[in-house]
C-alpha cells in the first residue's frame, strides 16, 4: 500500500503518440492548441511493471481521444483499449488505472479531463517504437492507427531534423523525441472519427507510479 492506502504500482516502458497539432505542439509549452481543439491517438507498452503482486510486464494499452477545446478545459471523449493478450486480471487493472482509480498523475489527470469515457475494449494492439530513429508504427485494433517518421528539413531535402522536448518536472515524460506523424486515422464513431497527415508525434520512455 502507498501513503494513501492504495495498492502500490509502478510501470515503465515506451510510448508513441500523435495529435492534430503542428510539430511544436503548443500543449507542451502551456499554450492553447493551434487549431483550437485537440484530437489524438496514443499507445504504450509496459516493459516492466507491477500492480501489487501482479506483473504487468508486456501489457500494451492506448486510447483515442477528442477534446472540443484545450485539454485542460476538459469535456474530452475517450476510447481506451487494452491489448487482448493481457490476462483478465491485467485487463481489469489497466482499465481501473486508466480510470484514475489507483492514483498516478498521468492516469488521474486524463481521467478528469475525459469525462465522456466510453467503455474500454479489448483488442489487438500492435506497437513498434525506435526512439533513436524517431520511427514508430502502432494500431489499436479497429479504433485507429498511426505511422511516424522523422521530421525532414523542407528546404534541403532528405536531411532529418532532430528535435527533443525536455520536461524535467513533467508527469508524463522527462524527455521526448519529436517526429512527424505521416498519416493517422481514428474510426470509432463521432466525435472519435478523424484523419490527419504530417502532424505532431512524440516518442518517449515513461516511469509512472502512485508512490
Amino acid at each position: 500500500m502507498n501513503a494513501n492506502g492504495q495498492t502500490s504500482w509502478r510501470v515503465t516502458g515506451v510510448h508513441a503518440g500523435t495529435c492534430n497539432c503542428i510539430w511544436s505542439c503548443p500543449c507542451q509549452f502551456n499554450a492553447l492548441p493551434d487549431k483550437g481543439y485537440c484530437e489524438a491517438i496514443l499507445a504504450w507498452q509496459i516493459n516492466d511493471g507491477h500492480f501489487g503482486e501482479t506483473s504487468l510486464d508486456g501489457v500494451r494499452f492506448g486510447f483515442a481521444v477528442h477534446w472540443p477545446g484545450a485539454i485542460h478545459e476538459g469535456n474530452g471523449t475517450r476510447q481506451c483499449v487494452v491489448d487482448e493478450r493481457a490476462t483478465d486480471e491485467q485487463r481489469k487493472i489497466m482499465e481501473e488505472l486508466l480510470a484514475g482509480k489507483h492514483g498516478g498523475a498521468y492516469f488521474e489527470v486524463f481521467s478528469v479531463v475525459c469525462p465522456n469515457d466510453r467503455d474500454p475494449i479489448s483488442a489487438p494492439i500492435e506497437l513498434e517504437v525506435d526512439r533513436e530513429a524517431r520511427r514508430a508504427r502502432f494500431s489499436l485494433g479497429g479504433v485507429g492507427e498511426s505511422s511516424i517518421q522523422p521530421i525532414v528539413n523542407p528546404e534541403i531535402g532528405p536531411d532529418e531534423h532532430r528535435v527533443r522536448i525536455d520536461l524535467p518536472n513533467g508527469f508524463e515524460y522527462k524527455q521526448a523525441e519529436i517526429a512527424n506523424s505521416v498519416s493517422w486515422t481514428v474510426a470509432s464513431g463521432d466525435p472519435l472519427a478523424f484523419s490527419h497527415e504530417n502532424t505532431y508525434a512524440q516518442l518517449y520512455e515513461f516511469d509512472w507510479s502512485n508512490a
